[in-house]
């Protein structure tokens, strides 16, 4: 199945688990931003979402023949790109990163604008712990619905907006530390209900 005359994710996965690197590449350059902006949202430094960016790559090829098309492709990579930002704030938890420096806008426009878009609002996402700051990044930022964030973190739809409402209450309170009180924080993003990028 394909749209536009490109193939399905679904395609590149089968003909990449058969040996096809080019599809693989295929695969890496159609979804690479996405990975890269939810990296960024989560790390806050680009040296660092490049790092996790390039890790979850590399786990993906690694794991691509247990990729059993249970989930969409994007939910089953978003997982991997979380779980590799995850790693990546493990091996960096003596320095916390991008707290003392503006952390720079990612190199393409995410649906981040209305709820971290500013330099304030970015640097005060890093204050909120990572579980709590991956379902804002997957939800508010992203823009993806509350059953494919659940999905990709494996947990319920209960716990994602669990941690979704504190996670603005967190985020709230970090902005209003840097005086940005006119970024939304307990709001949904716009349409980010039933949206979802496939």
């Amino acid at each position: 199945m394909s749209h536009g005359g490109e193939p399905s994710d679904a395609d590149l996965v089968t003909r990449a688990t058969r040996g096809d690197d080019d599809a693989f590449a295929d695969l890496v350059r159609r979804h690479e931003r996405r990975v890269y902006n939810v990296a960024y949202r989560m790390l806050g430094r680009e040296e660092d979402a490049r790092d996790a960016t390039q890790d979850a790559f590399l786990s993906c090829y690694r794991k691509l023949a247990s990729f059993r098309g249970d989930a969409a492709f994007t939910t089953w990579l978003h997982r991997i790109a979380v779980n590799a930002s995850y790693d990546l704030l493990r091996r960096r938890r003596a320095v916390p990163a991008g707290l003392d420096e503006a952390p720079e806008p990612p190199p393409t426009p995410d649906h981040a604008d209305e709820t971290a878009g500013s330099v304030d609002a970015a640097r005060a996402l890093l204050r909120v712990g990572p579980e709590h700051r991956a379902v804002l990044v997957l939800h508010d930022v992203r823009g993806l619905a509350y059953e494919e964030v659940a999905a990709i973190l494996e947990v319920p739809v209960g716990t994602v907006k669990s941690r979704l409402h504190r996670a603005r209450v967190a985020l709230g309170r970090a902005l209003a530390e840097h005086g940005a009180l006119d970024v939304p924080s307990n709001r949904p993003h716009p349409g980010a209900e039933g949206s979802d990028e496939r």
